[in-house]
């Protein structure tokens, strides 16, 4: 019974076309043959969690130590190898969970970005306003992403050639560019790095958020458009079927 429950289901297709994508590929490969037998794939679910967690924990402690941006920046490479190895992992040993990995990848990934965005909005280095603003665009986007995944069986993971590993290299770039700077000057007017950088995050989100929205209703309208009303022998228009559960009546 469990076994063609599982032949039922049917993995999303997924789409990753980032600028580092081919380069990953081969290094989570090359990883994923050296890993010892006894790690597997949930232990590096949980690392990746564990990190970001760590790394939410780093920037709340950089608002009295700068020393806390480092450690953010060892956490979120950290978070790379545990979130991005772990169905590399799985897959390369032929022992995939796809409805498992899927749920618990994804639940996963939200409590990371509340961990990470809400150690930011606490900081000191960004409004929390802008953090939970930028919490808010990327749970937004998460739903738009898991419901195309489900409609249309495209499991998109990157955008603009833009990836998970593309956004925490960014991170890690603004992190170093706080040890020099964290005020930026626009029009005569201060501004924090962050703040400027989670404004555009935010608005970048959402612009992805509202072509990825028409983009897909407009594919899912195609596939499944309003039925036409049955036609008279002499081209009028007859009365609209009756639903279902009238006619059962």
């Amino acid at each position: 019974m469990q076994k063609a429950q599982t032949l039922r289901f049917r993995e999303a297709k997924r789409t990753q076309q980032s600028f580092l994508a081919n380069l990953e590929k081969k290094t989570l490969l090359w990883l994923a043959a050296r890993t010892p037998a006894w790690i597997n794939s949930d232990h590096l679910t949980a690392l990746g969690l564990l990190a970001m967690a760590g790394a939410g924990a780093g920037y709340f402690w950089s608002r009295w130590n700068r020393a806390g941006l480092v450690v953010v920046i060892l956490c979120l490479a950290i978070n790379w190898l545990g979130d991005s190895l772990d169905g590399t992992l799985a897959r390369f040993r032929n022992c995939p969970r796809p409805r498992y990995g899927f749920y618990v990848d994804h639940i996963v990934d939200a409590f990371s970005a509340l961990f990470l965005l809400g150690g930011l909005a606490l900081s000191g280095y960004m409004s929390p306003w802008i953090g939970l603003g930028l919490l808010i665009a990327y749970l937004m986007l998460s739903v738009e992403v898991y419901l195309a995944s489900y409609t249309l069986g495209d499991f998109k993971i990157s955008y603009f050639k833009m990836g998970p590993t593309e956004l925490r290299i960014l991170l890690c770039v603004g992190n170093i560019a706080l040890f020099w700077k964290s005020i930026s000057h626009v029009a005569g007017r201060a501004y924090r790095l962050f703040d400027i950088g989670g404004t555009m995050g935010i608005a970048g989100m959402m612009l992805i958020l509202l072509i990825s929205v028409v983009q897909n209703t407009v594919k899912l309208y195609r596939k499944e458009p309003l039925p036409q009303r049955p036609r008279r022998a002499d081209g009028s228009e007859s009365a609209p079927l009756a639903p279902l559960a009238l006619k059962e009546s």
